[in-house]
């Protein structure tokens, strides 16, 4: 056994090895152990979320991460969680065949076995019977422009209690805003905010996670807005959990349709007020 003070009792060396965390020769250097630190982070906001559901005897628990890559979040939480439980599952969905077909294989070698890992689109996942209609808890790790919206569709459709977001690279809504920037100058002075390029695009990424909790606050939940690690680490550092709670919706609909009529953003209605 590594003997590593960082490493938690019971956390798979192999896995660690896999992931790049740890040297083949079980080492730990200073970059990995920065790395270890944000995962350690990130599974500190996660793990009261699956207590909460354990607690409330849900023995079907069932998470999953959309868009999944190499499933690296998935491994982690099913090594530090459900590995230590007889329930749960972890369903990793990646349109990258070759991502699904390494990840089953790493699965199988550490006898990850309530892991599942399904090689399916966006549009794919939304209507699959492969996985249950009902989820518990959606994560989307550094999900690029619209595949944040995306995992949000995906969870509001099959009544997620919980959704754990870490937007990425928005670039949506800035084109938008770029596109009508003249047209909105004469109408609002708000359109300062965003008239030189650079405030386009860093607004843009802004107002797209606005609408993003606005329309979660309009399906009844409750979310919070925080850092996921410190900016000296990443810039793509936003971290949204929502939980439903069931709380009134009229309010937050109405700011939302009003902020996309103030910004000028009606072609991105569809996104952001539709239901699934």
């Amino acid at each position: 056994m590594t003997n590593i003070p960082e490493i938690r009792p019971g956390q798979s060396i192999e896995l660690l090895k896999e992931l790049h965390i740890l040297t083949r020769d079980g080492k730990l250097n200073q970059d990995s152990r920065r790395k270890l630190k944000q995962v350690y982070h990130l599974f500190n906001f996660i793990d009261p979320l699956l207590n909460n559901l354990v607690q409330n005897n849900d023995s079907n628990l069932t998470l999953v991460d959309h868009g999944a890559g190499k499933s690296y979040l998935g491994f982690i939480l099913y090594d530090l969680f459900f590995k230590q439980r007889t329930f749960g599952e972890v369903y990793g969905i990646e349109s990258r065949s070759e991502l699904i077909t390494k990840s089953i294989e790493l699965a199988k070698k550490l006898h990850f076995h309530r892991m599942k890992f399904l090689n399916l689109t966006v549009e794919e996942s939304n209507h699959s019977t492969e996985i249950p209609g009902k989820v518990d808890i959606v994560t989307a790790l550094h999900a690029c422009d619209t595949a944040t919206d995306d995992a949000i569709h995906f969870g509001l459709k099959r009544g997620a209690k919980y959704l754990v977001l870490v937007p990425c690279c928005q670039a949506e809504v800035a084109s938008a805003l770029r596109k009508n920037k003249n047209k909105n100058l004469g109408r609002s002075v708000l359109t300062e905010i965003y008239r030189h390029p650079i405030h386009t695009r860093e607004f843009g990424s802004q107002i797209t996670n606005v609408l993003r909790c606005l329309k979660l606050e309009s399906m009844g939940y409750k979310v919070t807005v925080t850092e996921l690690i410190g900016w000296e680490h990443s810039m793509k550092n936003e971290l949204i959990i929502a939980e439903f709670k069931d709380l009134p919706r009229q309010q937050p609909r109405q700011r939302l349709e009003k902020l996309i009529s103030e910004f000028g953003l009606e072609e991105m209605g569809s996104r952001f007020l539709n239901s699934p």
